[in-house]
C-alpha cells in the first residue's frame, strides 16, 4: 500500500509540520531539535515500513513509529509543563499522538502473519 494514502501517515505528517512551524522561534535549540526529531520520526518510519517487502519488516518500523509517538507525547507534556508549549495547543497535540498511536496499533494488527 502506498503510505501517502494512509490516514495515519497524513495525520502524523501534519503534526510534524505543525511542530516545526509552532516551535521555529523557540531558542532552546536542544528541546526544539529533540521534539521536532521525534515528530518527524513518526511519519518517516510509517513510510519506511510500508515500503518494506515483508510484514515482519513493516511491523518493525510501525512499532518504531509508535515508540516515537510516545516519545513525542512525553516531550509535548514536558513542553507544556515548562511553558514552551501553550496548554491548549499541547492538549490538541497530546490527543493527536494518542489517536495516531491507536491507529498504528490497528495498522500493525492488520499486517498479514506471512507474506
Amino acid at each position: 500500500m502506498d503510505f501517502e494514502r494512509l490516514d495515519v501517515w497524513k495525520r502524523s505528517a501534519r503534526l510534524s509540520a505543525d511542530l516545526y512551524v509552532a516551535l521555529r522561534g523557540l531558542r532552546d535549540f536542544g528541546f526544539r531539535d529533540q521534539i521536532t526529531r521525534s515528530g518527524l520520526s513518526v511519519p518517516s518510519n510509517i513510510a519506511e515500513g510500508m515500503a518494506r517487502p515483508t510484514s515482519k519488516d513493516r511491523i518493525k518500523f510501525l512499532y518504531v513509529a509508535k515508540g516515537s509517538c510516545a516519545e513525542l507525547r512525553t516531550q509535548i507534556l514536558i513542553g507544556m509543563e515548562i511553558e514552551y508549549i501553550d496548554k491548549s495547543t499541547g492538549q490538541i497535540w497530546t490527543r493527536e499522538t494518542r489517536e495516531i498511536s491507536a491507529m498504528l496499533a490497528g495498522l500493525i494488527k492488520r499486517q498479514p502473519e506471512y507474506d
